[in-house]
């Protein structure tokens, strides 16, 4: 018997979708949803390479698009989920937006500041924290991280392989010359 989803997971699960849009674009695959009153309002998926802007982040133009649904810059009563733990960027963004939640799948010990590396989105220091809900649908977050990643190596390896044969291609036909 197949178990129902958490409404967590099923807004995870439009993050996924998302982060799909980005992994067929060939960016690392992080996608975002930002849902009020059980609606999704905004969607984004990283872009940066494809845009060329440090700007480009799941999260960014996912509260681009809400703040223009609701008309406000404030995201007040309104969750917003990742497939990954916000940088320090996104996750200014979340609390400079008023989010009430934040719901992520997998952390980012590189880089996160959802709890990992940092917690911007809970420090008491400033005017406005998020509650957090941290491995929701952690599995199939990672996974397609993992998956990009793992074929990212072998694409460059491939490509340092095709570049160093074309080299010494270049150097053969110089000698012959």
């Amino acid at each position: 018997m197949k178990k129902a989803l958490t409404t967590d997971e099923k807004f995870m699960k439009e993050a996924l979708k998302e982060a799909k849009k980005a992994y067929k674009l060939g960016e690392v695959p992080i996608g975002c949803v930002i849902v009020y009153e059980g609606k999704i309002i905004g969607r984004g998926y990283n872009r940066r390479n494809t845009d060329k802007s440090t700007l480009s982040h799941a999260e960014i133009t996912a509260i681009k698009k809400a703040s223009k649904v609701v008309g406000d810059w404030r995201l007040e009563g309104c969750t917003l989920y990742v497939t990954l733990e916000p940088c320090q960027m996104c996750s200014g963004a979340i609390i400079q937006a008023r989010m009430d939640r934040v719901v992520m799948g997998s952390m980012n010990p590189k880089a996160g500041c959802g709890g990992s590396l940092l917690n911007i989105l809970e420090n008491e220091s400033f005017n406005h924290q998020a509650e957090v809900t941290r491995g929701v649908l952690l599995e199939e977050c990672s996974e397609i991280l993992t998956r990009f990643f793992k074929e990212l190596r072998v694409r460059v390896k491939l490509e340092r392989a095709a570049r160093r044969a074309e080299e010494e291609d270049d150097t053969y036909s110089n000698m012959l010359s």
